[in-house]
C-alpha cells in the first residue's frame, strides 16, 4: 500500500540525497516496488520542440537504449550531422542530440522526420554557458561513455564518427525543462571515478568561491547518480495506476522537502 510507497521514496532520498535525481519506471516481471541506484545525471534543459514528445499524455520524451551525440556547435543544417543520423537510423535505436543549439532547417527536418515515423530523435540545448558548457558536455560524455564531444578543435570529422563513438544510456527522459540520462550501458565507472577526482582536485586549487561553487555543483551531478523506483504489478492497468500514485507521492515529497516541512525528507510519508 501507500506505506510501502513512502518507505521506498525515503530509501531513494537516502540513496541520492534530497537534491538527488529520483525517477519512476514501469517494471516488467515483478509485482512490487524496487529501488535501484544507477549512474546518470539530470540537467536543466528540455526538448527544443514539443513535437519530439513520445508520451503525449505526460508531455515527455522517453527513449530506451538511445545513442547520444554531443556537440559544442550550433546545428543549422541537417547535412552537417547526416552521417550520424544515417548510422543511428540503420541501428533502429533512438538518438538524443545535445548541442549548443539546433535551429532552422536542422530542427524542422528532425521534427518532420520524427512525425513521419522515421528516426526516433530528440534535441536539447547543452547546459551551461561558455567554458562551463564545455565542462558539462565533458561530464555528460563521461556518464554516457561518448568518445567525443564534437567541436572545432576536434580532428575527427563527423562522417568518421561510428556508433561505438557515440554515448549511450539505458533510458533518457526529457520534459520541457529537464533532461535525465539514466544508466550507462557499458560500465564506465572508471572514467566517472577519474573525472570525479579531477573535479575534486580543481576544487582544492581553485581560489575563486564562484568557481568552487560551480565545480561542487558539477561534482554533485556526477557523483549523485540516479535512484530509479521500479513499479511492478499483476497487470498493465495496475502498473500504470500504481506508477501514477508513486509519481504523485514523489512530487508531494519534493514539494514538502523544498518547503522544509518534512522530518528527514520522505519519512513523513510513512505516517500518511
Amino acid at each position: 500500500g501507500d506505506k510501502n510507497i513512502g518507505g521506498k521514496i525515503a530509501q531513494c532520498v537516502r540513496e541520492v540525497g534530497k537534491d538527488g535525481v529520483i525517477t519512476v519506471e514501469e517494471s516488467k516481471g515483478f509485482r512490487d516496488l524496487e529501488v535501484e541506484r544507477t549512474d546518470g545525471m539530470q540537467f536543466d534543459r528540455g526538448y527544443l520542440s514539443p513535437y519530439f514528445v513520445t508520451n503525449a499524455e505526460k508531455m515527455l520524451v522517453e527513449f530506451e537504449n538511445p545513442y547520444i551525440f554531443l556537440t559544442e556547435k550550433k546545428i543549422n543544417l541537417v547535412q552537417s550531422i547526416l552521417p550520424v543520423l544515417e548510422n543511428v537510423a540503420r541501428s533502429g535505436r533512438p538518438l538524443l542530440i545535445i548541442a549548443e543549439g539546433v535551429e532552422g532547417e536542422a530542427l524542422s527536418t528532425l521534427v518532420l522526420n520524427k512525425l513521419r515515423g522515421g528516426l526516433q530523435v530528440a534535441a536539447v540545448k547543452a547546459p551551461g554557458f561558455g567554458d562551463r558548457r564545455k565542462d558539462m558536455l565533458g561530464d555528460i560524455a563521461v556518464i554516457a561513455g561518448a568518445k567525443y564531444v564534437v567541436n572545432d578543435e576536434l580532428a575527427v570529422k563527423v562522417e568518421d564518427i561510428t556508433l561505438d563513438d557515440l554515448g549511450t544510456a539505458k533510458t533518457v527522459r526529457i520534459t520541457k525543462d529537464t533532461t535525465t540520462i539514466i544508466g550507462s550501458v557499458d560500465s564506465n565507472a572508471d572514467s566517472i571515478t577519474s573525472r570525479i577526482s579531477q573535479i575534486k582536485s580543481q576544487i582544492e586549487v581553485s581560489s575563486s568561491d564562484y568557481d568552487k561553487e560551480k565545480l561542487k555543483e558539477r561534482l554533485a551531478k556526477l557523483s549523485g547518480g540516479v535512484a530509479v523506483l521500479k513499479v511492478g504489478g499483476s497487470s498493465e492497468v495496475e502498473v500504470k495506476e500504481r506508477k501514477d500514485r508513486v509519481e504523485d507521492a514523489l512530487h508531494a515529497t519534493r514539494a514538502a522537502v523544498e518547503e522544509g516541512v518534512v522530518p528527514r525528507g520522505g519519512a513523513a510519508l510513512l505516517y500518511t
